[in-house]
């Protein structure tokens, strides 16, 4: 029989509501807690052939199986999303058992309780702005070959400036609202956070990605929220506002070090 290590999905404060008898979550094992002074770990079984460190390694090269764990993961933490506020761990966190689970809460329990007191009562919502391009320049005003006279190639040039500087305006246009939007929602929230831009060669999303951002807002205020982002989506012609979650507050585990700037603690 093979060696069976503990996957660790999350930590929370103790809690009393019971986890879906039917969740579960990576190897299709189901999650249990694990309780260690005043916090709580959520750990799984997970096999030490595929979870020691170089079976491990090998796997997070496997796209395929990258994604099915990575989708067993999210759904035990979203599900204890619904009756806490949990601090979700690294993907593939493992540990040779129940001793060494405790010895980790043990030695991050500082860390643990800031990010579980900042997180209490809250979840993330996520916001991106994306900008459609300029349109194409009509076919008439192109150049259309070495035959073409002066008066085409001038004509083609032209266009091209007029689609660069539209481009251009574009741009600004999208910048200018995106800032807008990201400084009003920053003011109701608790903190927020401005991600990289996504990568449309792996997003695989129409348009430019002109905000990508994270929002810790309070459950009792989620509602006015979500309401205030979708009064944005038809605001700004060639704008397209996408808002995802609620989701745990993967965000806003870390203390950081940014400043105004970043809006980090925006709201506060």
């Amino acid at each position: 029989m093979s060696t069976e290590l503990r996957y660790v999905y999350a930590v929370c404060r103790p809690f009393d509501a019971p986890l879906q008898a039917e969740l579960v979550g990576v190897e299709g094992r189901p999650p249990r807690l694990l309780r260690h002074e005043d916090l709580t770990a959520v750990v799984g079984a997970v096999p030490e052939a595929d979870f020691a460190e170089g079976p491990l390694r090998a796997h997070l090269e496997d796209l395929d199986w990258l994604t099915a764990t990575a989708r067993a993961h999210e759904r035990v933490v979203a599900a204890l999303t619904t009756v806490t506020s949990p601090l979700p761990l690294r993907l593939a966190t493992v540990f040779r058992d129940d001793s060494g689970v405790r010895s980790m809460m043990q030695e991050e329990q500082g860390r643990f309780r800031w990010a579980l007191g900042r997180l209490a009562g809250r979840v993330e919502w996520g916001v991106k702005v994306y900008a459609d391009g300029a349109p194409e320049p009509r076919p008439e005003t192109r150049l259309s070959g070495p035959g073409a006279g002066t008066g085409s190639g001038r004509a083609y040039l032209q266009s091209r400036r007029a689609r660069r500087d539209a481009q251009d305006g574009a741009r600004q246009r999208a910048e200018a609202f995106a800032e807008r939007l990201h400084g009003d929602l920053a003011r109701h929230a608790a903190a927020a956070r401005v991600h990289p831009p996504q990568n449309p060669a792996l997003s695989r999303v129409p348009g430019v990605n002109i905000l990508n951002s994270a929002y810790l807002v309070d459950r009792s205020a989620s509602e006015d929220f979500v309401e205030r982002v979708d009064r944005t989506k038809d605001e700004e012609p060639g704008m397209r506002v996408e808002l995802t979650g609620p989701w745990a507050g993967y965000s806003f585990t870390m203390p950081s070090d940014e400043g105004p700037a970043g809006q980090e603690e925006a709201g506060r």
